[in-house]
């Protein structure tokens, strides 16, 4: 009696375009040519992102020492070239609420605003980065990463540890930044899924956005740091999906050449990432909302969370998208009003993402 031979094993991770495993109808030379391609394309990438991001970033920190938004321009045009080295496309829907804020706009009464995102890969910072005039808020093992470590610290990223020890001094650090001109990009799922879904929101994030109420009799010593009557910050829900490669709708299976979660080196899902011709992330930004109008923190994530999800479910299912209502009085929106030279240099970040509007 004979045995049956055992089924090959199969790798669980995703077929990259050099991936020897991948069924071809091309002949064994097409294919050696296109894996020649294909790490040829990669290391030219690499390539130029090691040298962009020295340059750019040396830049940045003379920007640090002047005064005004010009940093805040810049690292938007650091982020947006470094979307184009590693062959990202951006489609943006929506509209972006808020100005590039700064010291003067906060004067003039203009409200901050904290950008609430889902989280499935470190491809996000530069693609937020590129649309949104902001500084994120990350974990500090980030800090030690080799290269978005660096332009991360010279973009001034908030680094949090969260720890309960901590926990009111990074508070205080976050709602100075937003006092003093800055507005942040939260990822409140508290860590990067697989993206295929959006993971709850935890309702701490938005804590620097809905402070709590002293009660009669207590410390204001509790609350160190505040906002000005009427300034307290807009909330605007962000959905990002990972949708086109090579041109092709992104499915399941293709997902992890994305997201990036778990216990995943950087390195390896980097290499892989820049050997593709071209990848496309689309972003919804929905209509705003005013913490202010809600009665809790724990309602305000439930609808910043059903925003966010609804709007990443459309792009999951190859659909254009469309922006979720928000719950904000236009009035209180900051009205964006810069100079000539400011909005060419605005105009030169846009120009790394094709913006759809769908008001």
């Amino acid at each position: 009696m004979t045995r049956a031979r055992p089924a090959p094993k199969r790798s669980s991770a995703p077929s990259g375009p050099t991936d020897p495993a991948a069924l071809s109808p091309l002949p064994v030379w097409a294919e050696r040519l296109c894996t020649l391609s294909a790490n040829i394309r990669g290391s030219l990438r690499l390539g130029g992102i090691v040298f962009w991001v020295p340059l750019s970033v040396g830049f940045e920190a003379c920007l640090l020492l002047v005064p005004g938004t010009a940093k805040i321009r810049w690292t938007r045009v650091i982020w947006g070239v470094l979307c184009k080295l590693l062959g990202v496309r951006i489609r943006v829907v929506g509209k972006r609420a808020g100005t590039v804020g700064g010291l003067r706009a906060r004067k003039r009464g203009e409200r901050p605003v904290i950008y609430i995102s889902n989280h499935s890969s470190w491809l996000d910072v530069p693609i937020l980065g590129t649309i949104l005039p902001s500084v994120f808020v990350a974990k500090g093992d980030i800090e030690n990463w080799p290269i978005m470590g660096l332009v991360s610290k010279i973009g001034r990223t908030i680094f949090v540890s969260r720890q309960r020890s901590t926990t009111g001094r990074e508070r205080d650090q976050m709602i100075r930044r937003m006092v003093d001109g800055d507005n942040l990009v939260l990822f409140p799922e508290g860590t990067s899924s697989d993206g295929s879904r959006v993971l709850p929101f935890m309702s701490a994030f938005f804590a620097i956005a809905k402070l709590p109420k002293l009660r009669d009799g207590m410390d204001k010593s509790l609350l160190p740091i505040t906002y000005e009557p009427g300034m307290t910050p807009i909330i605007q829900p962000v959905s990002v999906v990972y949708d086109r490669l090579e041109g092709l709708p992104v499915q399941r299976l293709r997902r992890p050449v994305f997201a990036w979660y778990g216990d995943m080196d950087l390195g390896p899902h980097l290499w892989q990432m820049v050997q593709w011709k071209s990848l496309q992330a689309s972003v919804i930004l929905h209509e705003p909302l005013d913490p202010e109008l809600f009665p809790s923190r724990k309602a305000l994530a439930q609808t910043a969370w059903h925003a966010v999800a609804n709007g990443a479910a459309e792009l999951r299912q190859n659909e254009e998208g469309s922006t979720q209502p928000g719950r904000c009085d236009p009035a209180e929106l900051p009205c964006n009003k810069t100079g000539f030279l400011k909005r060419q240099l605005d105009r030169v970040a846009s120009s790394f993402a094709s913006y759809r509007n769908r008001h």
